[in-house]
């Protein structure tokens, strides 16, 4: 992984994510409304949306808020740079909670007590499903490893393979189905900010945020979004060209079961997020982890 494979990745992914991360936000609103007997918003709905908040004017309680959104954006941004460049799994994960933890300071800088309830329950969000994640990145390389006798988090291994890496950490992928809805910030897990009109704390993290800085907000979720659907997609494909067209099959059937959740339960309580999370891990990533290391 090369330091210009990253810029040009992270100059694609900076100009399709924010696209296509808007249509998945206006489809998640369009299929909610009708699982809700509504007609719902326009598809580009998210655009206008964020198009009226960057025309709007800034009211920060504390300057540095936009400062740390900012960052957590461009490391979002990176993250999914080295994911298209075929780079490093491992790192894309890590530069991604580092975007996590920024978002998580620009709550934590108001004086707000409703976005720092939100900013809490946002750290017990990414302490819910990192084990999950890196427990992921591990039997990613363990798969290829199995299959092509070298292991590696490149990404682009991948393309190598003759069959997908699901074949191998089925179980892994049960399991960060389960933590992709926290990620996703969908119930029964949107704790620290919700995308619907039914958060308890108004909007959580976001509490304090407006204009352009909350735009920003919107586009970095966007992005994320696309990521995550990326990493559904990395369990699918294999060196066969035709495998891409499985993996968005795939993650179209994700993303709408990952809405039907959202639209059919019920928020829990931190500590049972926490400790399911946490048992999901260990079941599903501890066992499929063990299972390979004795392949």
């Amino acid at each position: 992984m090369t330091i210009l494979a990253v810029l040009i990745g992270t100059l694609i992914f900076a100009v399709l994510a924010p696209i296509l991360g808007c249509l998945l936000a206006g489809l998640d609103r369009k299929i909610s409304a009708r699982m809700q007997g509504r007609v719902g918003p326009p598809l580009l709905q998210p655009y206008y949306d964020v198009r009226k908040l960057i025309e709007k004017d800034d009211v920060a309680v504390n300057g540095t808020e936009r400062v740390y959104i900012i960052c957590a954006l461009v490391f979002t941004l990176i993250a999914g740079g080295i994911f298209v460049s075929g780079g490093n799994l491992l790192m894309c994960i890590f530069v991604l909670t580092l975007g996590a933890l920024f978002f998580i300071l620009a709550a934590y800088c108001t004086s707000s007590p409703y976005a720092q309830v939100g900013a809490s329950r946002e750290t017990l969000q990414v302490m819910s499903y990192e084990p999950m994640v890196l427990f992921m990145a591990v039997a990613f390389f363990m798969a290829v490893q199995a299959i092509l006798g070298m292991g590696s988090f490149d990404v682009r291994a991948v393309l190598y393979l003759d069959v997908p890496v699901i074949t191998n950490i089925w179980l892994v992928f049960l399991g960060f189905l389960f933590v992709l809805t926290i990620k996703l910030r969908k119930s029964p897990f949107d704790l620290s900010y919700s995308h619907h009109a039914h958060q308890e704390i108004v909007k959580g993290v976001t509490t304090e945020m407006s204009g352009k800085t909350l735009a920003m907000v919107e586009v970095m979720h966007w992005c994320e979004n696309v990521l995550f659907m990326l990493w559904v997609a990395l369990f699918f494909v294999w060196g066969n060209p035709a495998s891409i067209i499985l993996a968005l099959v795939v993650v179209a059937v994700v993303y709408f079961f990952e809405i039907w959740i959202d639209n059919n339960f019920a928020r829990v309580k931190w500590q049972t997020m926490l400790t399911s999370a946490w048992v999901v891990a260990l079941v599903a990533g501890g066992i499929n982890i063990a299972f390979l290391a004795y392949l």
